[in-house]
């Protein structure tokens, strides 16, 4: 059975972020599954991306069904996988696959499509992979390519331009609440770059002051001096959160940080003062129960979601030249990959020629020699230029056929023909380029 591309996955279209958040993968957790998965049936390669919007396995599987339910256990033994949750999960294998990874890389499969950070995240994942040992030849030369492709989709298009971002839409859900945010105390909880890209854009809109907390304290006043804040511990976190009119959560807690109790003990000190909560975290920050609480606006990943679907109509353009050039991308990628599957039996053939000729060239020495040097390195010179016209006529036949079949049909026959014995890709690969 020959190895496929195989992607298995699911990501804000096929899940809400409930189901998202479930299903999650730590950074922490992530080379344990790396680990575990490259060792698990059916899996030759894997790559684990996780981001606030996806979690997917792009896999080189030599038994897709095996791999599947490889991918299957995992999440059922670590996250309690049920088979209903399972249909939120899509499986896409070869060319569905390649062209998935291409546009998840050029941000085309994004909330935010244009987005810039997911080619960090993918850059990431591939590092990930690397460390656990899990990543080798077919989706290193995957995903290089993948990342080939989204440079040139930002270079040709206006795809980067026409982003309309997840810290755009939590500034717009803000105004709409409040009115105005001038003179509107901020609280970042966590200090990360959508913390800190959500606070430009409202204290470009007039927010007043700025108030910064994080697990790590350091960090906070790192961010808060860059954006004329202040940095606040964060076990002192309940006062300010009291006291702010827009909260920004973005930590990488594991747990809730914000109930529903403490919620409503919070909106009562307000005295009707409206508050206004942005969860852009992974897992979530806040319990969505919060929602519930009078006084209290809570908007999560999915509500950002929402905001940006409605200001689609320039990213489309975009988009659509941008997948043309997906498209073609994807055809010569794998015209490149279905290539390289007759490198075994062109070796083979020529190392089998190369043998015929070397004997009958000895026979023809012994029948009609001896021979001068120079008539020995005409005879010699003659061969090869014989097999080499031979190998290259057959090899650009093999080569240009357009569909596996075909190719796998052809290469069985002509190693019928000449009794080859293929070696494996690698060798055959190595043996090319000598």
């Amino acid at each position: 059975m020959e190895p496929s591309l195989m992607v298995v996955g699911l990501n804000h279209r096929t899940a809400p972020v409930a189901l998202r958040e479930h299903f999650w993968i730590s950074e922490n957790r992530r080379q344990e599954a790396l680990e575990q998965l490259s060792r698990a049936e059916g899996i030759e390669e894997v790559v684990v991306l996780a981001t606030c919007n996806r979690t997917e396995f792009w896999l080189w599987a030599g038994d897709v069904t095996l791999a599947a339910n490889s991918v299957m256990r995992l999440l059922s033994a670590d996250y309690g996988l049920t088979q209903a949750e399972w249909k939120h999960f899509y499986r896409l294998l070869d060319e569905a696959a390649l062209l998935h990874i291409f546009r998840v890389a050029s941000s085309l499969d994004s909330m935010v499509i244009g987005e810039p950070q997911i080619v960090a995240q993918v850059k990431e994942a591939w590092k990930q992979a690397h460390k656990a040992g899990a990543i080798g030849r077919c989706l290193d030369s995957v995903l290089q390519k993948a990342l080939t492709v989204s440079k040139r989709v930002r270079n040709e298009t206006a795809i980067g331009g026409a982003a309309v971002s997840i810290p755009y839409a939590a500034v717009q859900l803000t105004r709409q609440v409040l009115g105005t945010l001038e003179g509107k105390k901020i609280l970042l909880v966590g200090a990360g770059k959508m913390s800190e890209l959500s606070a430009r854009g409202l204290l470009n809109y007039g927010g007043g002051s700025l108030q910064v907390t994080s697990r790590t304290f350091d960090h906070a006043a790192e961010l808060a001096a860059r954006l004329n804040g202040t940095a606040i511990p964060f076990e002192e976190r309940w006062q300010y959160m009291a006291q702010a009119d827009v909260i920004i959560s973005s930590t990488s807690c594991p747990h809730i940080i914000l109930s529903r109790d403490e919620a409503e003990m919070m909106v009562r000190s307000r005295r009707g003062r409206p508050l206004v909560i942005v969860d852009i975290a992974m897992p979530r920050d806040i319990d969505a129960s919060v929602r519930s609480v009078e006084g209290a606006f809570l908007y999560d990943l999915d509500d950002l979601e929402n905001v940006v679907s409605h200001n689609a109509g320039e990213r489309e353009a975009a988009a659509a030249e941008a997948e043309k050039i997906l498209q073609a991308e994807v055809r010569e990628f794998r015209r490149s990959l279905t290539s390289q599957r007759v490198v075994p039996t062109i070796v083979a053939l020529r190392q089998r020629l190369d043998e015929i000729c070397r004997q009958e060239l000895e026979f023809f020495r012994k029948e009609s020699g001896p021979f001068t040097q120079d008539q020995n390195e005409m005879l010699t010179a003659v061969m090869s230029r014989m097999t080499q016209r031979i190998i290259a006529s057959l090899a650009r036949e093999l080569k240009e056929l357009p569909e596996q079949v075909e190719q796998e049909q052809m290469a069985a026959l002509v190693q019928r023909l000449f009794h080859l014995h293929p070696q494996t890709p690698e060798q055959a690969l190595a043996g090319a380029r000598s």
